[in-house]
């Protein structure tokens, strides 16, 4: 991108938040959740964004018990449960009624561990992305969202 697009789609009201490519050739980016502030992976492969249980109460989220079963990365049918109505910010964007999964991401940081990338408190997935118009930028490593 350019920065005609970049303008153009800043004047389209986005707002753009910093990608930080990680050794495991994933993109990590500051996110807060209810104003707690933790390190999450974009996946766009991701259906629904989620949320490792030992973050619960680092994001003072309530936890529900959920049918859905969980997988990716490696690893299926994993125990989830579901926390609603969770405030969350990225950059400038925000979004007061964000439904989260919350899982096991042992997996997950481990696999970024063994890779010497840091681990990470969650991902942020497709339905954020959408809530969000999300356009990325994978060349300038820029993610934007609509404000």
């Amino acid at each position: 991108m350019d920065n005609s697009l970049r303008d153009f789609l800043l004047n389209q009201g986005y707002t753009k938040v910093k990608l930080h490519l990680t050794k495991t050739n994933h993109f990590e980016i500051k996110v807060s959740i209810n104003g707690q502030k933790g390190l999450f992976i974009l996946d766009t492969g991701a259906s629904s964004s989620c949320v490792g249980f030992e973050a619960i109460e680092t994001f003072k989220l309530i936890a529900e018990d959920s049918v859905i079963k969980a997988a990716g990365a490696g690893a299926t049918n994993m125990e989830t449960k579901v926390s609603k109505k969770n405030k969350v910010k990225i950059g400038k964007w925000r979004h007061n009624k964000v439904i989260l999964v919350l899982f096991n991401l042992t997996h997950v940081n481990t696999a970024l561990m063994n890779h010497n990338a840091k681990p990470v408190d969650g991902i942020i997935g497709a339905d954020i992305l959408k809530k969000g118009k999300a356009i990325i930028d994978y060349q300038k490593k820029y993610l934007y969202l609509k404000v």
